[in-house]
């Protein structure tokens, strides 16, 4: 089982983007949505810009996602560019894309704007510097070469470092084990094989719905059942597409108009205002217009108030249960008490999850009373000395949230301190795109950012434009570098917490808060303000650039 991304590192060339001691204007950590946004818009603005990429090719987590099942959770077109060569002569199958046509969709991404000429791939980031004389980056590989480059942008996303729990005798295990994020491109047979699912979240849940159908037996190691809500997968035709595309502009606007960055906001009413009646007809509504309508288009007050909270999840717990037909496994899978507020962990969306637990071969394992205790060579035992026997192993443990894909890079700031260090204790930004002591270095889809609350494409344009004007205003003003000072990150740290400390975000460990990985932080690492309003605040900061050291050329 691969459990690091410097497992992939491999020189593929000496030339080009793959030189060593490269100089560029720009160096972008990251071929996702983020990294090619970037690239595509410096290289616009005449910025030599080279991409490295850890992955073998373009897409992101689209490169590195193909477990069983794993598709996106945000629907199209709202999760694409909004860049009219991207979408002129491009056509979706679904709402609901599987990552085989994302990969598709990023293979038309290169055809139309030739983003791959100036990308390294395998090429794995292990340490960065700024060097204040030269204003320039120092940036090195796993693989030995070194960059210069006098912008550094982080474009890692919030899941690029992976999770997996220090179990006992793991490396002894003689069957099929990975993690789902470095699931092996043949894929795995499961079919008269026994499986176990360690982990409930967005990979397990799909890998359940992948794998009941067709594995001998499947065991679902859950700590926290997933309070999640129905997909509503349907077929798109090019004739709709090609209609709709008229109106991509004004969408592609609304979404960033829009909380959460799709094209549709909470709805003007509290809980309470409706009555009963009224109250179970919206409720039923939004749970019919599937996907994340009934997380973000419900009642504006439910994040807020514990009451109002309480009537969603029972209506969310009345509709997941009747679905489940074991009295045992209804109660693990949908207790009639909520483990946690619904809605402040992200909602999975799921096709039939909850009917996979209606198949005789597919069972629930609560591991939060009854805890893995240690691997063995043919399975796993748990705390209480029951063995199960498995063939293959998916480990749906997730990532060091949001941080992770910064902290394991190496990043050392002019005052002589690592990240990884720095952040131990918590996290800090300036506008969820800078960091103080790191000049000249911007980061996007990562800490401190709308992220895990928002839309990816919708978050990538919106930051990724900000940090694109603040490279052309610093070229034109003749400005060595910037940096964010210390007080200015002090501010938006306290006013990341204002934002989150008024919901019901706080009350559960989740990835809002940190994430799972022991010792880390509990502490909030997005902006919960809201799309539009973070838009707003990190545009008043130009063009004089407040709350920033500027060193003039």
């Amino acid at each position: 089982m691969r459990s690091d991304l410097k497992e992939y590192a491999n020189r593929r060339d000496t030339t080009g983007p793959y030189a060593d001691n490269l100089e560029v204007d720009a160096l972008v950590v990251g071929a996702g949505f983020s990294g090619v946004f970037i690239l595509h818009e410096l290289r616009k603005r005449g910025l030599k810009t080279v991409i490295y990429e850890a992955g073998k090719d373009l897409g992101g987590t689209w490169r590195w996602n193909c477990y069983p099942g794993a598709a996106v959770d945000s629907e199209v077109p709202e999760y694409q560019y909004s860049i009219p060569e991207t979408y002129k002569d491009w056509t979706w199958s679904t709402n609901y894309p599987s990552y085989k046509e994302l990969r598709a969709y990023f293979d038309h991404v290169e055809k139309v704007l030739d983003i791959k000429k100036d990308c390294a791939f395998e090429s794995v980031v292990v340490g960065a510097e700024f060097n204040q004389d030269e204003g320039r980056w120092h940036v090195k590989t796993a693989d030995g070469r070194t960059a210069k480059a006098k912008y550094l942008v982080i474009a890692a996303g919030f899941s690029a470092k992976r999770y997996i729990p220090e179990y006992e005798g793991m490396d002894k295990f003689k069957g099929i084990i990975h993690h789902s994020s470095f699931w092996p491109e043949e894929g795995v047979d499961v079919r008269g094989k026994r499986c176990g699912i360690i982990g409930t979240g967005a990979s397990g849940v799909q890998v359940t719905q992948a794998w009941g159908p067709v594995a001998g037996s499947v065991k679902v190691y859950q700590r926290t059942p997933n309070l999640a809500v129905p997909l509503r997968r349907k077929n798109l035709t090019k004739e709709e597409q090609e209609i709709c595309k008229q109106h991509y502009p004004q969408l592609f606007e609304l979404r960033e108009k829009c909380f959460a960055g799709f094209t549709y906001h909470f709805a003007e009413r509290t809980v309470f205002e409706d009555n009963e009646e009224e109250r179970e007809a919206f409720l039923e509504k939004i749970w019919q217009d599937g996907g994340f309508h009934f997380w973000l288009a419900n009642y504006k007050d439910y994040l807020f108030d514990p009451k109002a909270n309480r009537e969603v999840y029972n209506f969310w717990a009345k509709k997941s249960r009747a679905r489940i037909s074991d009295p045992k496994k209804r109660d693990l899978l949908a207790p009639l008490e909520p483990p946690h507020a619904f809605g402040i962990k992200r909602p999975c969306l799921e096709e039939n999850y909850f009917e996979q637990f209606n198949r005789p071969n597919v069972d629930v394992v609560d591991v939060k009373n009854n805890p893995i205790k240690r691997f063995t060579e043919t399975g796993i035992e748990l705390e209480d000395g029951t063995v199960h026997e498995l063939d293959v192993v998916c480990v749906a443990t997730g990532f060091d949230i949001t941080t992770g894909s910064m902290t394991q890079m190496g990043l050392r700031s002019i005052n002589g301190t690592n990240l990884e260090d720095e952040w131990k204790s918590g996290a800090y930004t300036y506008l969820g795109t800078t960091v103080s002591g790191y000049p000249n270095m911007f980061h996007l889809y990562g800490p401190h950012g709308p992220t895990l609350f928002s839309n990816g494409p919708t978050s990538v344009e919106v930051q990724g434009r900000w940090i694109v004007d603040v490279i052309r205003l610093l070229e034109r003003q003749g400005i060595k570098y910037i940096n964010p000072t210390p007080e200015s990150s002090k501010e938006w740290k306290k006013h990341i917490n204002h934002l989150s400390d008024i919901t019901l975000f706080p009350t559960t460990r989740s990835t809002y808060m940190g994430g799972s990985v022991p010792g880390k932080p509990f502490e909030q690492v997005n902006y919960a303000g809201g799309m539009w309003p973070y838009l707003n605040e990190i545009r008043a900061v130009l063009p004089e650039f407040k709350g920033f050291e500027v060193v003039k050329a």
